[in-house]
């Protein structure tokens, strides 16, 4: 049986006007550099080792505190998860005050305040900026670190786990990081629920007490505030902060494969691939490659204008934008190319990255194009002067990552004096289309054979695991008679074929919410009638004719498209299994590991649609399907209605749902007499 989910211009006009003839055969010369007159950040430096940048700007009544620690990065390990959760336990209360009297104190004044592992930010009315201090200091210097919070937190990070368990560009992400960097580095370690289970209050606690130091601290005060005030109020917060030696960590930097390597994941219910292109690159912030790097990234893929976007969207329609990216670290900097593209075409979207790659590491970039980059990258560097917290980030980056003193005041100056030569010289350096990993996340089972054409294929887990090859099938094994063994197992093709009525009804809980739903087939007039309820209330229903299939919520009614329809009709069967004819292709691909069991796993193929279907090696029954319709199903707990045995509880994943669903089965009634009015 199969679980179904609901799959629920701008004009723009431009003048020109000619006031003289000119040479459009010449591309006009660039204008000088604007002077940028940045003001400097005042400082002052506590006994304690706490350096302070104060930034003026007295046209609102604000003020912002921000606060930076200069760590290196750690290695979380088996507690891998608890970073995340510092800066939140840190703000679910203090030693005066519970989370709810923090929250309703920091109301009050209406202000915000957010901490993390590494920084923290205080903001409010200029007038209340003593009392905002005083809750951000009681906050960073008094946290309670109560357990029944961090029990809280760890509840909600595995439910965001989960949704990122089913979440393609997640996934992508996990495993990018773990190739690249490998798990036992800080950048290709990710969290786990067991690692997030094993995390306690001592694990925060230490941390805090280990890394929570002035001496590796730095701050930033924008707003309405003079430099004496400031002063004042840091002095009288701050000075009691006791600085103490803080570890220290190295980390090697990544290096290139020697030769291209193609990740891929599995993901048979997508319908489109996450493609990522990526390598590591030596770029720190203070390289002076750094902003010639920055022009080079934009003239590949920084916009709609850039050679991957007009090349795979504009021209070949693979995807709504493609898009790069070369990005500074002081550890490892990167090299990024992106794109979600139809299945069918991944293995021509990725020929045309590498075909990209390629010519602007070969090729000379022409002057339009790195005019407008500059452009781009002037209008974005001016923009981000209207905001006076710039000036603060400008001087945090300065100290934080070793830059110029005159890094940003040169900065327009430095990234016009940027020539093609700079750029020609600088890409084969950064672009290496012969020495990098091509991640896909996607139907694999649909483009794997053509992805040698890269370099060597591995299979990965969404986990960033190697995956283990699927074993053969025993010799005689084939996919008729694994179907049979499973028709078999739940009562036999007789009994299966006598259903002629079904009704079922389950509960469910999405994102703290219980809901129910409610089904009722009747086969023969080819009628499936299938309602979500919230308490009492309907909040949606699927009903299905031999006609066709409509969709009906909060009062709106939508015609499901024909794919839908389909897949409706195939579940209104009950048994699809007991009808398969020559029409259906079935294929045996190997056994797979389901939950920890082998199972084989068969590749139904009817009408163009492929559909795996995994069935228990022990047992024959079926534990997981995977559909491009319906997303994955996984099956638990067969239990006897009727002489058939059925699944009592289902775990659904797909695009649709926000995390896994798991249905358990409260009723399951096997030809009963259906009304009328169920059928509606």
């Amino acid at each position: 049986m199969k679980t179904i989910s609901i799959y629920i211009l701008f004009l723009f006009f431009s003048v020109a006007t000619a006031f003289a003839q000119v040479d459009r055969s010449k591309y006009p010369e660039p204008a000088p550099a604007p002077t940028i007159n940045i003001g400097d950040a005042e400082t002052f430096t506590l006994p304690n080792g706490l350096k302070v940048f104060v930034v003026e700007n007295h046209k609102l009544p604000r003020v912002t505190f921000s606060l930076v620690l200069d760590r290196d990065p750690i290695l979380e390990g088996d507690k891998a998860g608890y970073l995340g959760l510092v800066g939140q336990l840190m703000r679910s209360g203090t030693k005066n005050k519970t989370k709810d009297q923090l929250d309703e104190a920091i109301d009050q004044i209406g202000a915000s305040i957010n901490v993390s592992s590494s920084s923290a930010s205080a903001s409010s009315l200029k007038k209340h900026q003593e009392t905002l201090i005083s809750l951000f200091s009681e906050i960073l210097f008094q946290p309670s670190f109560p357990q029944e919070e961090l029990d809280k937190l760890k509840k909600q990070t595995i439910s965001a786990l989960a949704s990122e368990k089913d979440d393609p560009g997640s996934i992508s992400a996990k495993v990018t990081n773990a190739v690249v960097y490998g798990k036992a580095h800080p950048y290709g370690e990710s969290a786990t629920d067991a690692t997030v289970q094993a995390i306690s209050v001592s694990d925060i606690q230490n941390y805090y007490n280990t890394y929570f130091r002035p001496n590796i601290a730095y701050m930033a005060i924008v707003g309405d505030i003079t430099k004496k005030e400031a002063e004042s109020l840091v002095k009288k917060h701050f000075s009691s902060w006791t600085k103490g030696d803080v570890p220290t960590h190295q980390w090697k930097p990544a290096s290139s494969p020697a030769k291209n390597q193609v990740i891929l994941v599995d993901r048979p219910a997508s319908v489109q691939s996450v493609i990522n292109v990526t390598h590591p690159i030596d770029l720190k912030h203070n390289s002076p490659d750094r902003i010639k790097a920055s022009l080079l990234s934009y003239v590949l893929g920084g916009g709609s204008s850039s050679r991957l976007f007009t090349n795979l969207r504009e021209a070949r329609g693979f995807t709504y934008g493609a898009y790069s990216s070369i990005s500074p670290d002081k550890i490892s900097g990167s090299f990024s190319a992106d794109a979600n593209v139809r299945t069918e075409v991944t293995d021509s979207a990725a020929a045309e990255f590498y075909n990209e790659m390629k010519k602007i590491a070969s090729q000379t970039i022409t002057e339009e194009e790195l005019g407008a980059a500059k452009a781009a990258l002037t209008g974005s560097f001016g923009r981000s002067l209207e905001n006076p917290a710039t000036i603060a980030s400008f001087a945090l980056n300065t100290e934080l990552h070793d830059l110029p003193a005159d890094y940003y005041k040169n900065y327009l100056k430095n990234l016009n004096a940027a020539t093609i030569g700079d750029i020609s010289t600088i890409a084969s350096k950064y672009v290496k289309p012969e020495n990098s990993y091509l991640v896909i996340v996607g139907n694999t089972t649909e483009f794997k054979d053509k992805m040698g054409q890269f370099g060597e294929v591995k299979f990965y887990t969404p986990e960033g695991d190697v995956a283990q090859a699927a074993a053969a099938a025993q010799p005689g094994v084939t996919a008729e008679s694994v179907i049979q063994k499973y028709l078999d197992a739940i009562g036999g093709r007789k009994k299966l074929s006598e259903i002629k009525t079904l009704r079922q009804s389950g509960e469910a809980e999405v994102q703290g919410m219980q809901i129910s739903q409610t089904a009722v087939i009747d086969k023969e007039k080819g009628i499936l009638v299938q309602k979500t309820f919230m308490g009492p209330q309907e909040i949606s229903k699927i009903l299905s004719t031999p006609e066709k299939t409509t969709a009906s919520s909060m009062g709106q009614e939508q015609e499901m498209p024909a794919a839908m329809h389909a897949a409706m009709q195939e579940s209104k069967l009950i048994y699809p299994e007991l009808n398969y004819d020559a029409s259906v292709k079935l294929t045996v691909d190997g056994v797979h590991k389901v939950s920890g069991k082998d199972a084989y796993k068969i590749i139904v193929e009817k009408a163009g649609v492929k559909t795996n279907e995994y069935f228990s090696v022990e047992d024959g029954l079926k534990v997981k399907t995977e559909s491009p319709i319906a997303g994955e199903i996984e099956y638990f707990d067969y239990k006897e209605f009727a002489g058939i045995r059925m699944p009592s509880v289902m775990s659904v994943k797909n695009a649709q749902l926000p995390t896994a669903l798991k249905m358990t089965m409260t009723s399951i009634e096997v030809n009963p007499a259906l009304s009328a009015e169920e059928l509606k």
